[in-house]
């Protein structure tokens, strides 16, 4: 039984010291207009969500096209630009729908 506490604990301690190295640089600051219904993070993963989604449609919608016009040879460079860029929209549309506007600091 202290064996599985003490495992809890070292277990524990690792997760907090790797969830220190996660990357936040890119991360979008979150700028209130007008009066927003969600705090800043509960906005942003909903947004995030949105995101995510929109970025697995337009990657599938991609293949799809390109199977139809019969385009073998999809270029994956240009199906992920696509992807990604379609993700920005869906997550910027989303949050200014919630009341904010990004400010990416680079």
């Amino acid at each position: 039984m202290m064996v599985g506490i003490f495992r809890a604990l070292a277990v524990l301690a690792v997760m907090t010291a790797l969830a220190g190295c996660i990357d936040h640089a890119n991360d979008p600051v979150l700028l209130a207009i007008g009066v927003p219904v969600n705090p800043p993070a509960v906005a942003h993963s909903l947004c995030m969500t949105d995101g995510n989604a929109m970025y697995r449609e337009a990657r599938n919608q991609y293949h799809l096209r390109a199977q139809l016009t019969g385009y073998v040879d999809a270029d994956e460079l240009e199906a992920e630009t696509t992807a990604r860029a379609a993700a920005h929209r869906q997550y910027v549309a989303c949050l200014s729908g919630q009341g904010y506007r990004t400010l990416y600091a680079y």
